[in-house]
């Protein structure tokens, strides 16, 4: 490769000294050529770019069809993406429903079973407070009975001691009586 690159410059390098040393036009900046050697060097210079240079030349050439190609894969590809995001988007939504859907559904029977409960310990509480009530009623009623009952044993008691009392005098002055007789000469 280094033959086919000192070949290309020395073609240009003659190309140079042809124009340098051409013949001026008066009047003008132009200038006069051999045609026909100029074109020889360029034929020359042509004959001399490596296989790669011309291959280049290709790929530019076919550039544009490239990039069409590649724009009409990008869309083809952004389509069907667009497609699939679309669709997994539809499916997302109707996911989320179906879950919004169930939570409310069990929110609402739990609120409906919290209110059942709630109505429930009302009614247990008013039962309670309402036996509560009724203990405390019976409770004063029975120590005032007790209380009552006491003090009539009391009394009962007390007058069974007071007769029990005399009856025991009775039987003292008895005994007291036939001691002194008995004492008696």
């Amino acid at each position: 490769m280094t033959e086919v690159v000192y070949r290309l410059y020395e073609t240009v390098d003659e190309l140079t000294t042809v124009i340098e040393n051409a013949r001026s036009v008066p009047m003008s900046s132009s200038c006069m050529v051999p045609r026909d050697h100029l074109l020889d060097l360029l034929d020359d210079l042509r004959e001399s770019l490596p296989e790669d240079v011309q291959a280049a030349g290709a790929i530019v050439e076919q550039r544009t069809e490239i990039l069409q190609q590649a724009q009409a894969e990008a869309e083809r590809l952004t389509g069907r993406t667009r497609g699939e995001s679309d669709q997994l988007l539809g499916q997302a939504r109707r996911t989320r429903d179906e879950i919004l859907g169930t939570a409310r559904r069990q929110r609402d029977e739990l609120v409906a079973e919290a209110r059942r409960e709630h109505a429930r310990l009302i009614t247990e509480t008013e039962v309670y407070r309402g036996a509560v009530y009724r203990a405390d009623e019976l409770g004063a009623q029975t120590q005032a009975d007790v209380a009552r009952m006491r003090a009539e044993v009391d009394e009962y008691v007390d007058t069974r001691l007071a007769d029990f009392g005399t009856t025991l005098e009775r039987m003292l002055r008895s005994v007291e009586a036939a001691r002194t007789t008995l004492r008696e000469p």
